[in-house]
């Protein structure tokens, strides 16, 4: 009888051997590409990212609508989640905060807040999102756009948006996830071998773009994943796939 596979802490790129060193890891890497992060994700996606974003964030929009709503997109890296909540806010006076412990990703965000036409665009704070330095329940909503994947703890990860959270409110991580059936192999030949190599030879640098399909199949599966939620003290925990299950997004509400 095989052995049960152990569960996942978080992610473990190469080299890490406990949180702090992945950790350490993972801000190396996203700094090290930031300069060119958003031409990647849009090549690499065949821009199919922007529609993601703009699901996830219409998908909220019950919430972005209120009055003095607080949103925090964690690990936002150069704000593109950040900056797709804030178009669907609209008029609205919801405030919304982009944090992320990448300085260099937080440094792009910022420049591209610049070039916003209206005057309304997000705030952003350099804090890990395992130790934010946030007081507890002040959020309306929580997101996080294909970084969570990448914390060195989960779970920690998980009550910490949790914590921070006012009771009721919701938390939408969008991530990715692998397709079934021919899409699935179709999907794996491009993530495994075509992405790293377009990646890297567009960056310059090799790390991040080796690392990426290896930190998705590390990932818990969606069941998994919604179990964790759970126990997280999150309620109404689902999981809704994009294009094909390519990505797809968790939806949780913190209990009363």
């Amino acid at each position: 009888m095989p052995e049960p596979k152990p569960q996942v802490v978080g992610a473990a790129p190469k080299g890490a051997t406990d949180c702090d060193s992945a950790a350490q890891a993972v801000r190396e890497m996203f700094s090290s590409i930031a300069p060119r992060y958003d031409l990647l994700n849009h090549v690499l996606s065949f821009n199919v990212d922007r529609l993601w974003w703009r699901r996830t964030a219409r998908t909220f929009r019950h919430i972005l609508s209120q009055p003095d709503a607080r949103i925090l997109d964690l690990c936002c890296g150069t704000g593109d989640m950040a900056f797709a909540l804030q178009k669907e806010a609209g008029k609205s006076s919801a405030r919304i905060t982009g944090a992320d412990f990448s300085h260099a990703m937080l440094q792009r965000a910022r420049e591209k807040s610049a070039g916003c036409a209206n005057g309304s665009v997000p705030e952003w704070i350099e804090a890990d999102a395992l130790n934010l330095p946030l007081p507890s329940a002040c959020f309306d909503l929580v997101t996080s756009a294909f970084g969570f994947r990448n914390l060195a703890d989960y779970d920690a990860g998980l009550r910490e948006i949790c914590r921070v959270l006012r009771p009721g409110g919701e938390c939408g991580i969008l991530d990715f996830g692998e397709p079934k059936g021919l899409m699935g192999t179709l999907y794996r030949v491009y993530f495994k071998q075509v992405l790293p190599r377009v990646g890297t030879m567009i960056s310059g640098v090799r790390g991040p773009y080796a690392y990426l399909p290896a930190s998705v199949l590390r990932f818990p599966s969606p069941e998994e994943m919604l179990t964790r939620m759970q126990a997280a003290g999150f309620r109404e925990a689902s999981f809704t796939p994009y294009t094909f299950g390519i990505a797809g997004l968790y939806r949780g509400k913190k209990s009363a």
